[in-house]
C-alpha cells in the first residue's frame, strides 16, 4: 500500500509539472493574437534568396496550410528571413512540417512568419522511448528518476533562468538552484534516509570547493565570460547589464553538478551496503572501502567530462589541425582556455566529492548503523 501511494504521488507530480509546462507553451506570444502553430508547406518562393557559399541571406516566401488552432485548414503565406548564419537559418521545401508564428484576427490569419522545422513530434517520440526503457529497467526507481529529471528542468527553467535575466546574482542563484536540485534528485531516488543525507552533503561540499577554484582561477585566466554559445546574441537582445563572467562561472558549476551527485550517491550507497552486509566492520575499514569505490568511479568520470566538453567543440579542434596551429597558441586561445578551465574545475570537484563523501559516510553511517 505504501509503495502504491508513493508511485501514485510521483505520477501525479509528473503529470502536474508537464501540464503546467504544456499550458504555458500553448499560451499566446507576447504580441496579442499571435500563436505558434504547426503547418505543412505547399510551396516556396526563393526569388529573394541569395546564396553565398554555405551561407544564405535574404528570405523565402513560404505558402503553408495550418494544421492546428482556430484557423486550422486555412492557407497562409509567411516570410522566412535568413541572417547568413547556417547554424540558425533554415531552408524550407514543399512537404515540410514547420512551425509558423501566425497572427489571427476574428478567426482568420492576417500575418505569418516561418520559424523552424517542426521537430517537437520526433523529440517527444525519442523522450517516450527513454521513458519506456527507463521504467522497464528501473521500475519504481525509474519513475522517481523521471520525476527528478522533469523537476530539475522545471527548477532551471522557472527559477534559475528568470533570476539570471532579472539581474540576480548568478553565483547566489546557482548555489540555491544546485541545493534544490541536489535535494530533489537524491531524495527522489533514495528517499529520506541516511544515504540521502550523506550524498547530499558530499555533493554540496564538493561543488562549493569547485566554486572556490572557479572564482580563483577564472580571474587568473582573464576569461570574459563571452565564450558561451549565444552570449553575444543575449547581450544585443537588450540585456546589457548582465554579468556574463559570473554567468559563465555558474554554467561551469552547473555542468559538473550532475556527475558530482552521481559519484556521491555511488560512494554513499556502496558504503551503506557494506555496512549492512558486515555490521562488525570498523570505521576505518568502512572509510577505506568508500575511498576504493570513489577511486574507481572518478577514474572514468573525469574522462567522461573531457569527452563531453570536447565533443561540443570538435569542429574548432579540426580547424586548429587544418591551420596547423601550434599547441602553445591553441592552449592560449580564449575558447580553448575556457573549455580547459571548465573541464579541469569540474574534474577537481568530482575528485574531491568522493573522499569528502567517504569521510562523511564513515561518521554518519557508521554511527547510525551501530545504533
Amino acid at each position: 500500500m505504501k509503495r502504491f501511494a508513493s508511485t501514485l504521488f510521483f505520477i501525479l507530480m509528473i503529470a502536474g509539472i508537464l501540464a503546467v509546462l504544456q499550458y504555458e507553451n500553448n499560451g499566446p506570444d507576447l504580441k496579442a493574437g499571435t500563436h505558434e502553430l504547426r503547418a505543412t508547406v505547399t510551396a516556396v518562393n526563393n526569388e529573394a534568396l541569395v546564396e553565398m557559399g554555405t551561407a544564405r541571406i535574404g528570405g523565402q516566401h513560404v505558402t503553408a496550410i495550418l494544421q492546428e488552432g482556430e484557423a486550422k485548414g486555412q492557407t497562409v503565406i509567411g516570410v522566412n528571413q535568413l541572417s547568413g548564419q547556417p547554424d540558425i537559418d533554415e531552408i524550407f521545401h514543399p512537404g515540410d512540417t514547420i512551425l509558423m508564428a501566425v497572427r489571427i484576427v476574428d478567426g482568420k490569419p492576417v500575418e505569418a512568419r516561418a520559424v523552424n522545422q517542426y521537430r517537437q513530434g520526433w523529440e517527444l517520440a525519442l523522450f517516450g522511448i527513454f521513458v519506456v526503457i527507463l521504467l522497464i529497467y528501473a521500475k519504481a526507481i525509474g519513475l522517481k528518476a523521471l520525476f527528478s529529471f522533469i523537476t530539475s528542468f522545471y527548477i532551471i527553467w522557472k527559477f534559475l533562468i528568470p533570476g539570471l535575466l532579472g539581474g540576480g546574482n548568478p553565483i547566489l542563484l546557482t548555489v540555491i538552484t544546485l541545493t534544490l536540485l541536489t535535494v530533489v534528485i537524491i531524495t527522489s531516488v533514495a528517499g529520506f534516509s541516511r544515504v540521502t543525507a550523506v550524498a547530499t552533503l558530499g555533493t554540496l561540499c564538493g561543488l562549493l570547493l569547485a566554486l572556490t577554484l572557479t572564482l580563483f582561477f577564472g580571474e587568473k585566466l582573464k576569461l570574459a565570460g563571452m565564450t558561451a554559445p549565444f552570449a553575444t546574441l543575449l547581450i544585443f537582445s537588450g540585456h546589457y547589464n548582465l554579468d556574463m563572467l559570473d554567468i559563465f562561472y555558474s554554467s561551469v558549476i552547473l555542468g559538473a553538478s550532475g556527475a558530482a551527485m552521481d559519484i556521491a550517491m555511488d560512494v554513499a550507497a556502496s558504503m551503506n551496503e557494506v555496512l549492512d552486509k558486515k555490521p562488525d566492520i570498523s570505521r576505518r575499514e568502512l572509510i577505506r572501502s568508500g575511498f576504493n569505490v570513489g577511486r574507481m568511479v572518478t577514474g572514468t568520470m573525469t574522462t567522461t567530462l573531457l569527452l563531453a566538453y570536447s565533443g561540443g567543440y570538435l569542429t574548432m579542434l579540426m580547424v586548429f589541425v587544418t591551420k596547423e596551429t601550434s599547441f602553445t597558441r591553441m592552449l592560449n586561445f580564449k575558447l580553448v582556455a575556457a573549455e580547459i578551465f571548465r573541464t579541469l574545475v569540474g574534474s577537481v570537484g568530482l575528485v574531491m566529492v568522493a573522499p569528502i563523501t567517504a569521510m562523511l559516510a564513515g561518521f554518519i553511517l557508521y554511527r547510525v548503523g551501530k545504533k
